[in-house]
């Protein structure tokens, strides 16, 4: 069996390229970097490296790549391929449309099999969006044939993988945690097997929030807490006592989204939130806070992390004290180096907090408005006193 992946990054090969080799997959590559092809190709297998206590390594083999230049090497492993997965970033998606719809034509001129494509990006519904890259790059009537024998289905993806170049080459360094969750009714070819170790589900929204509002806003509520007290990595910071309490309160106020609006069984979510805890924990990992917290206007954004959870709970009368506190503390992360920091800093200097948050989040509600800038003021006071 033969998988084409485009994208040999830290998630293309820590993740998505070790689950298909697994499966039985020989596995081609398509990046940019023509070292790193080089490297795959002179080896023909890479090394992955779990930020474990021992450092576990496995070898993934075999292996080879393509560089994006090679366009008709790449439209014949689209024909030989059985699946077809990326982890190119999102918004390169469009780059990979062009190559990737010639391939599926003259896929289908040849009568070949069913085929699915997995986008596994960083955003929800990423092979939606895939397939309306392709769709803007062919015709009606191209569309309609790539349609008739190729599946979109989309993916939800959960790994920490990090790069290291070695004497061995590129060695992928990966937490011993991963998730990859596919929606199989959005798949077309059932006569592939199943991929070792994903999860396949018939709805994929509950799983796409659930790492937004729960990972992703335990993260960014323990960088700015941790910020506000000045530690370093999320590590340094969840050996405070104090700081992982209010990480875990956190998770269990965002978890009640999951157990009153998709219906998830209370002791999963218990179990996920100590798991949640364990990984942000590892101390073979550095999570520099700074970059945990960067970009803090995105994520005060009215669908993401901290505000839509806080957002939806307030309006089904359930706490949210501590996700509100954790708001406060994201408009008071200041870093000079971070654009979108300096942004917010200023806004809030010219406009005051309050506007702030209403103009950041778009939250209306006075109560919740009232109860952020309340934690705010607070946390600023507990700033000032320490300096």
């Amino acid at each position: 069996m033969k998988a084409l992946h485009f994208g040999a990054g830290n998630i293309g090969r820590g993740l998505i390229g070790y689950l298909l080799n697994k499966t039985g997959y020989e596995v081609c590559f398509v990046d940019a970097d023509q070292q790193l092809v080089e490297s795959i190709n002179d080896r023909r297998q890479y090394v992955i490296e779990l930020l474990d206590e021992n450092h576990t390594q496995e070898t993934v083999f075999p292996v080879r790549a393509l560089h994006t230049s090679a366009q008709n090497e790449i439209i014949e492993a689209i024909l030989e391929a059985d699946i077809i997965t990326t982890s190119v970033g999102a918004q390169n998606l469009s780059r990979i449309a062009p190559t990737l719809s010639e391939g599926l034509l003259t896929r289908k001129q040849q009568s070949k099999p069913s085929i699915d494509v997995i986008a596994n990006e960083n955003t929800i519904n990423a092979s939606s969006q895939l397939k309306e890259e392709v769709k803007s790059v062919v015709s009606a009537h191209d569309m309609e044939e790539i349609m008739s024998f190729v599946g979109f289905p989309n993916s939800a993806i959960d790994r920490l993988s990090l790069s290291e170049n070695r004497s061995e080459g590129e060695v992928a360094l990966v937490e011993p945690y991963y998730e990859w969750i596919i929606n199989r009714s959005e798949m077309v070819n059932k006569d592939v097997p199943l991929i070792k170790n994903a999860t396949y589900v018939d709805t994929l929204k509950p799983h796409i929030e659930r790492k937004l509002y729960m990972v992703n806003m335990g993260h960014a509520a323990t960088a700015y807490m941790a910020h506000l007290k000045g530690y370093p990595t999320i590590q340094r910071a969840l050996q405070d006592s104090s700081l992982e309490a209010f990480l875990r309160a956190t998770l269990q106020e965002s978890a009640r989204y999951f157990t009153h609006i998709h219906h998830m069984d209370e002791q999963e979510m218990d179990a996920f939130i100590e798991k949640t805890v364990d990984r942000f924990k590892n101390e073979n990992i550095s999570d520099d806070i700074l970059r945990v917290g960067r970009s803090p206007i995105r994520k005060l954004g009215p669908e993401e992390r901290l505000i839509k959870p806080a957002k939806v709970l307030f309006d089904l009368d359930l706490p949210i004290d501590n996700l509100t506190t954790a708001i406060a503390a994201a408009f008071l992360f200041d870093n000079p180096e971070d654009e979108e920091s300096v942004t917010l800093q200023s806004y809030m200097d010219d406009q005051g907090i309050e506007k702030a948050i209403t103009h950041f989040t778009e939250l209306k509600e006075a109560t919740i408005v009232s109860k952020i800038k309340s934690q705010y003021l607070q946390l600023k006071k507990e700033q000032a006193l320490k300096s």
